[in-house]
């Protein structure tokens, strides 16, 4: 085993948070090794040449931006273009799909007609308005808390009650967020197209008490303060591709095809690269990876982890890496990408393709199929119909196709399907699970189209159809989200519980461990989850917070 020189912190893992919080360290003055075990940074936040030879760059994985702040993107130089999408949703009523609900952000008095054209009650487009309005104040209020030392909830709840919200609070943060929509909405429709918000990637029914849809429900909307969902322009790569510049430039190394096979106390981490075992040192080690995998490497199973952080005094809240239950939850989607030749038609014939997949589409979606599918689902089956939303990044920016496929008229979707929990899948039956979902999501997008999608599809040089399919695990394998769970395990809150400690700046910032050398910057941090850049800034904070400032940093 080789050994190599100290470094001020070691990160494990190259995705977008690591590379972030190599750029704020090295901006510092502090010598960063970033430790990635694929061929390439960017860990889920990439863009790829998902079918041979077809020269069209998928953002494969994750798709959308609404997280990463302004501040970050200010802070660090990025060169990043998010493009802003001018319709937010459009969902074909499942009992008649000539009929369709089109929320239009450019044309108020379109969309109000199309509440009505969709047989939605007098009164409910004015509900589903005043309903995001409200939730939209909170999200105001709490947005700039997302970047700063963490608040307990009676303090984060004040600032609510000061900007007016207390009653948005109470239906967002204390209550089942399906009470508030079925109070306020009387639509089967309009109701599953509000609840989708709080199901991404997170297997959960509306009213389940442990409020986990609400969280995901608080992290959809809060991005900005305003909850839009960006395209960014290039593709996800382009994001992960600036943090990794910002972090070059600023004299962090970056080392890719880097195994890391242990963390040890003492800031020691062994990795494998070129064939030979190395040791480095460092003062910290931030952990990228999912804290379920951070665990495997120090050798701790969950439980003991936790037995430990209970010895430690460290509350379940801040102890993320040692064994949080939340944080083994199972992901819950299956991640299908398609090229086509060119959009569908609808069976609704008042709406053009366009308009229709400008914004997230909505596919067997009603509350009551939102529910019927997490029964499916729960029981051990695949539901039928599979709940589905789609995304054609292309449409806002084609940049992502070659010439040629522009021109010709091609066109990317992105199909994420819910309510698939991991327990679906299994290492024997996976190649025949993932044939099954894959079908799955194709019957469910024919049933509002007017042609089957199958016709559309453009092929590779070898005649082979453009789709590909991700299971969990298939997402796990690739880049080692356990149990294929997007958000590296269940989100937190983005305040902590009163009386939890605050007492060190790892605990403050929200990503701290029970090893006091040992932080959070991933997804799996307090405030962690989608593409934000936050875990890796947060985890930077709290290094520099712990130590004096260099006298040339």
């Amino acid at each position: 085993m080789s050994s190599n020189k100290e470094f001020d912190a070691i990160i494990v893992g190259g995705g977008h948070n690591g590379l972030a919080a190599a750029a704020y360290l090295a901006k510092a003055g502090r010598e960063v090794l970033v430790l990635e075990k694929l061929e390439h940074p960017g860990g889920a936040a990439v863009s790829a040449h998902a079918f041979d030879g077809v020269d069209a760059r998928l953002s494969r994985y994750s798709y959308l931006v609404s997280l990463l702040p302004q501040q970050i993107i200010d802070d660090l130089g990025l060169r990043v273009t998010l493009a802003r999408r001018r319709y937010s949703s459009y969902t074909p009523d499942p009992a008649d799909g000539s009929r369709a609900l089109l929320v239009d952000n450019g044309d108020e008095a379109a969309t109000a007609a199309s509440f009505a054209a969709v047989g939605a009650p007098d009164g409910e487009f004015r509900a589903f308005t005043a309903f995001y309005a409200a939730c939209r104040q909170l999200t105001e209020a709490l947005w700039p808390t997302m970047t700063s030392p963490l608040l307990p909830r009676s303090v984060a709840r004040s600032l609510a009650a000061r900007a007016g919200v207390a009653e948005a609070w109470e239906a967002m943060i204390e209550h089942p967020i399906g009470h508030a929509i079925s109070k306020n909405l009387g639509s089967d429709l309009v109701r599953g197209v509000v609840l989708t918000d709080a199901l991404i990637g997170t297997f959960a029914q509306a009213d389940d008490e442990d409020l986990q849809q609400n969280i995901c429900f608080l992290y959809h909307l809060i991005g900005g303060g305003t909850g839009d969902w960006d395209v960014p322009v290039g593709g996800m790569g382009a994001v992960s591709g600036e943090l990794e510049r910002a972090a070059r430039d600023a004299g962090a190394t970056i080392l890719t095809s880097a195994d890391v096979t242990a963390v040890r106390p003492g800031g020691v981490v062994d990795y494998r690269h070129g064939g030979q075992d190395h040791t480095v040192t460092a003062a910290w080690v931030l952990s990228n990876v999912a804290p379920a995998v951070l665990n495997r490497l120090r050798s701790r199973p969950a439980e003991g982890a936790a037995a430990g952080a209970a010895a430690a005094g460290i509350s379940a809240g801040a102890a993320a890496a040692a064994g949080n239950p939340n944080h083994r939850r199972e992901g819950a989607q299956v991640k299908v990408n398609l090229l086509l030749k060119r959009l569908p038609e609808l069976l609704d014939g008042s709406v053009s393709p366009e308009a229709a997949f400008g914004g997230t589409f909505h596919i067997n979606e009603t509350w009551s199929q939102l529910d019927a599918a997490y029964r499916t689902a729960a029981a051990g089956s695949v539901p039928s119909p599979l709940p589905c939303e789609i995304y054609c990044h292309s449409l806002t920016d084609p940049s992502i196709l070659s010439p040629e496929l522009q021109a010709a008229g091609a066109q990317t979707l992105t199909v994420f399907g819910l309510h698939v929990p991991h327990r679906l899948v299994t290492a024997e039956n996976n190649e025949d699970r993932r044939a099954e979902l894959q079908a799955a999501v194709l019957a469910s997008l024919n049933s509002v189209l007017a042609e089957p999608i199958e016709d559309l599809l453009l092929t590779d040089p070898d005649g082979r159809p453009c789709i590909e399919t991700k299971t969990t695990l298939d997402i796990e394998r690739a880049v080692g989200m356990p149990q294929g769970n997007i958000f590296h395990g269940g989100l937190d809150w983005p305040f902590v519980e009163d009386g939890e400690p605050l007492d060190t700046p790892a605990r403050r910032w929200g990503v701290a461990t029970d090893d006091p050398q040992i932080l959070l910057c991933g997804s799996g941090a307090r405030r962690g989850g989608a593409v934000s850049a936050i875990g890796g800034h947060n985890a930077a904070m709290a290094v520099l917070e712990s130590e004096p400032p260099l006298r040339n940093g």
